[in-house]
């Protein structure tokens, strides 16, 4: 896992040749609009397969909000988020298993 920050703090988890990746969002206020609707156009921005330097897998990248939210407010826990994988072929990144990789 990588996390980023100290009162607001983002945690990723996931590797992209799994079933999933996503984030655990820790001090974000409660009662504050968060819907999928939200993120999204961020998560559509950045897709796959839109330029040559990129993998040229079309993901769709759809978030889901696991928990942390109820009727599209904050509750004040940490909040969930989820991308499902949708094309796994872990043997695309066999290669990769003998490079060294950050911690």
């Amino acid at each position: 896992m990588s996390s980023f920050g100290r009162v607001f703090r983002v945690t990723t988890f996931g590797e992209s040749h799994c079933k999933s990746v996503g984030c655990i969002i820790d001090g974000c206020p409660a009662m504050m609009n968060l819907t999928e609707a939200d993120i999204q156009p961020q998560l559509t921005r950045r897709r796959p397969g839109q330029s040559r330097i990129t993998t040229p897998r079309n993901e769709a990248d759809i978030v889901t909000i696991r928990s942390g939210t109820e009727r599209g407010m904050t509750l004040g826990t940490p909040i969930a988020l989820t991308v499902d994988n949708k094309n796994v072929r872990p043997g695309d990144y066999k290669e990769m298993s003998l490079v060294p990789r950050p911690d």
